[in-house]
């Protein structure tokens, strides 16, 4: 529900699952990058709005379809984030 600062909660608290700690980090490097760029982007006048919620959009989508995967078991990487994810939660 908080994004990327639940990411950080996760790895901090949980020390011995890896399936949680890797949902954990990719959360982590997956949306805090987004939400980087939705504040600069929001910055822009008019388009910066638009693709601010286009991108808020696309997030919320991503959000859920990550959350599904994780509630059904599934450990789905990402294409960019997931080997640094996968990297994360086996430390």
């Amino acid at each position: 529900v908080l994004g990327w600062i639940t990411g950080i909660v996760f790895l901090v608290l949980e020390k011995e699952n890896k399936f949680v700690r890797f949902h954990a980090a990719q959360s982590l490097a997956a949306f805090l990058p987004i939400f980087v760029i939705m504040i600069i982007v929001g910055m822009i006048p008019f388009i910066g709005w638009i693709l601010s919620i286009l991108i808020s959009i696309f997030t919320l989508i991503l959000w859920l379809f990550l959350m599904f995967k994780a509630f059904k078991g599934e450990k789905y990487k990402l294409p960019v984030v997931g080997d640094f994810a996968e990297q994360q939660s086996s430390k």
